[in-house]
């Protein structure tokens, strides 16, 4: 996409992803730059978590849910330097490509002030079902090129949550497009730039979750997706993988 600021995209049922910091500019761009390969050579190596087991940058990401969720005052700190990334008031520089952003530094200030207020909630500990209903929908949208939270089945993701296990009260969906670093991603959501709201960050903070899956999977048109489904605990169906 070059230098043109890649308009930024959401989903308005959990999801997103964002952010990466380096101290030097030259540091930073080797490092994205095996960052990314590494995930490139996972993501096409042959399927070895179809067993519902999350790889390593999909552990990532919930390492770095549970970062934010258990220590958010700290994490704070993470979005002020991620204020350094943008070159200008609306264009954020995110794992080497520029993101057009719509409230630009305003909303990375009240995410700060929301983390730097906000309790610690628990930590979410890998779901297999959760992984498995996620893996359905990013293998689902990537080759497709499509976005959203329902499936061309009309699935939707207490359906396909729902394929895997029961949960007990209440589960949720989150998905990025974009930029597949687990501190991206995590930053997106939290930020949760142009939605009214902060319906994201508030799923990503919700206190009675408790457990979650990850998937990362190559998409047609925004090179990469990630869905993240939660839920406050899951009864696991004795189903055949």
């Amino acid at each position: 996409m070059g230098d043109n600021p890649v308009p930024q995209l959401r989903e308005t049922s959990q999801q997103r992803g964002w952010g990466m910091f380096g101290r030097r500019a030259a540091v930073r761009r080797c490092l994205i730059a095996a960052s990314l390969m590494l995930t490139a050579t996972a993501l096409t190596a042959p399927d070895g978590n179809a067993a519902g087991e999350m790889d390593q940058n999909e552990r990532a990401v919930l390492e770095e849910l549970n970062l934010a969720r258990t220590r958010p005052a700290e994490y704070a700190r993470v979005l002020e330097e991620h204020k350094r990334n943008f070159k200008g008031p609306l264009i954020a520089v995110v794992d080497g490509r520029k993101i057009k952003t719509v409230e630009g530094f305003a909303a990375v200030d009240e995410a700060i002030a929301f983390l730097k207020s906000t309790p610690p909630v628990p930590a979410l500990s890998a779901s297999r079902p959760l992984t498995l209903s996620a893996r359905d929908h990013v293998r689902d949208l990537g080759p497709r090129g499509m976005t959203g939270h329902v499936g061309t089945d009309n699935s939707q993701p207490a359906d396909r949550i729902s394929r895997y296990g029961t949960p007990k009260t209440i589960s949720g969906e989150g998905i990025t497009f974009g930029p597949v670093s687990a501190r991206s991603i995590v930053i997106q959501l939290i930020v949760d730039d142009d939605v009214p709201g902060r319906d994201h960050r508030k799923n990503l903070f919700e206190p009675a979750y408790r457990v979650a899956g990850v998937a990362i999977g190559p998409h047609k048109f925004y090179e990469y997706t990630c869905v993240i489904n939660f839920a406050d605990q899951v009864d696991e169906k004795n189903i055949a993988r």
